[in-house]
């Protein structure tokens, strides 16, 4: 009977997997079907303009090269015409001289004929007839401004659509992930030197597998990228998965894209939990401030209003130190609670926990405090961490603290001991927790110089956890375990820098 249903349990859950598979190819294939109608619409209309700028090309041209033929046209007629009028005038005198000459043959009297040819011999001497060039200065022919359009032709009716590039193909071995950085390496299925650019596209997600078209987050383009890879830089890495596909671009057409690809890129994620923090902490998802007024009841107000938006509350510089109290000299009396839990922590317990558990794996975060905070801890610990209990004081936290009040000190601390770090506080902390291999170490976020280690065995699970007294501190997730960090631990094995003095054994 047990076989049975557990056999018919694998067959309901193979079932409902090829349900959403099928449900995710619906809807890809009519999301295609849409995508085919518009982009249809859109190539016709593309296509349109190209003939219309074409028409206009031809339009102008043939504008151009009429107003050429009208021009020397007009050249030849002005020429001939200025011959023609030079011409009637000098037959018009050549006539009216032969007609005198004519007239001379008549004469009788021998001297009046010799008068009368000497005056002609001398108009015949100045008659426009003889000065004349009997050569039109222009020809009719106008074959030199003829065109030859054959070739023009030929190219017009061998036009075609043009040759789309082929589909990219993502190299998922060369792709590499890590620093919260990916790098995507594609090649071409075949050597097309038309190609002119690369078009990437990446989105993240939490689902595995290809990508859905119903999908909670939208495609990131990446444009005229000139190569066959692309790094992207400085991600956080707040969901599972991110998916990749990427189209190769002539000088006109785009292709298509290649087989999506999805690349794994965890990280821890963590929250500051603001429902069980000390009441004089003003808690946002990555930022924590110390507030004398235990103020935590404002906070809605001011989150809604003023806060809207802001990633890190302003700094405690701004109030009057004279009315700063004293850690050790805080008083416990506070108002009452506005939530439930937010008794979590009480007296000088300044304290806040992120909202996630480790329980296994390898995971990085960082912190930052503000330049004018007097104390700090930065740490983990277990959840049980009691209600009047400070970091570093018991078995179950382990941290590294900060003390910039009256005497500077920066410590390591576990079961209320105490290790001196000889070495300059960081603006940045990085926190590297191995929970398997029983190791907690703290970086130079931005030099990854080892600044302590603690070596134990966690028994239960963890969380990252916080002290924050006048001042307050940014946490940063989503980061993967640098390179750096990762190299460090195989070198050293994980004991560079710890002290035996904090070592804990098994609790």
């Amino acid at each position: 009977m047990d076989s049975q249903k557990e056999a018919l349990q694998r067959i309901i859950t193979t079932l409902a997997n090829k349900n959403e598979e099928l449900h995710n190819f619906i809807d890809t294939v009519s999301h295609t079907l849409k995508g085919v109608q518009n982009n249809s619409s859109k190539v016709i209309s593309d296509l349109e303009e190209e003939f219309d700028s074409l028409y206009s090309v031809l339009d102008e041209m043939k504008e151009s090269m009429t107003n050429t033929i009208k021009q020397e046209q007009a050249r030849k007629t002005q020429e001939l015409q200025n011959q023609l009028t030079q011409s009637t005038s000098a037959l018009e005198s050549s006539e009216e001289l032969l007609e005198f000459a004519n007239t001379a043959l008549d004469i009788k009297d021998s001297e009046e004929f010799a008068k009368a040819a000497k005056q002609i011999k001398d108009r015949v001497t100045m008659a426009p007839a003889f000065r004349l060039t009997m050569k039109p200065k222009a020809t009719d022919n106008m074959t030199h401004l003829m065109a030859d359009f054959s070739q023009e032709r030929r190219i017009i009716q061998g036009l075609r659509f043009l040759p789309v590039p082929r589909a990219p193909e993502i190299d998922v071995a060369d792709c590499v992930v890590a620093d919260n950085s990916v790098t995507v390496c594609w090649r071409m299925p075949e050597e097309d030197n038309k190609i002119d650019h690369y078009i990437l596209e990446y989105r993240k997600t939490n689902h595995e597998g290809l990508p859905r078209v119903k999908d909670e987050r939208c495609w990131e383009v990446l444009d005229n990228i000139r190569s066959t890879e692309y790094s992207l830089t400085g991600l956080k890495f707040d969901s599972k998965y991110m998916n990749f596909r990427v189209r190769a671009c002539n000088k006109a057409a785009a292709g298509d894209h290649s087989d999506p690809v999805t690349l794994e890129t965890r990280a821890f994620n963590f929250s500051l939990d603001s429902t069980c923090s000390h009441l004089n902490l003003k808690v946002e998802d990555s930022c924590v401030e110390w507030d004398p007024a235990g103020g935590k009841g404002q906070e809605s107000k001011i989150k809604g209003k003023e806060n809207k938006g802001r990633l890190f509350l302003s700094g405690i510089a701004t109030k009057e130190r004279s009315g700063t109290p004293s850690p050790k000299r805080t008083s416990t009396t506070r108002p009452p609670p506005v939530r439930g839990s937010r008794d979590r922590f009480t007296g000088e317990s300044y304290t806040v926990l992120g909202d996630s558990s480790i329980e296994s794996g390898q995971h990085y975060w960082e912190v930052k405090a503000q330049k004018d905070c007097k104390s700090y801890s930065v740490g983990v610990a277990y959840r049980n961490l009691g209600k009047f209990d400070q970091l570093g004081k018991t078995n179950t936290s382990w941290c590294i603290h900060v003390n910039n009040w009256l005497q500077a000190t920066f410590a390591a601390k576990h079961n209320n001991k105490a290790k001196s770090l000889e070495v300059a506080v960081p603006d940045r902390i990085g926190v590297y927790c191995d929970f398997d291999g029983g190791q907690l170490s703290f970086y130079n976020a931005d030099s990854k110089q080892l600044l302590h280690t603690f070596k134990t065995k966690f028994t239960q699970s963890i969380v990252p956890a916080f002290m924050v007294w006048c001042g307050g501190l940014t946490v940063s997730t989503g980061l993967q375990v640098p390179s750096a960090v990762k190299c460090f631990q195989k070198a050293e094995n994980g004991l560079g820098g710890s002290a035996s003095s904090l070592n804990s054994v098994p609790q």
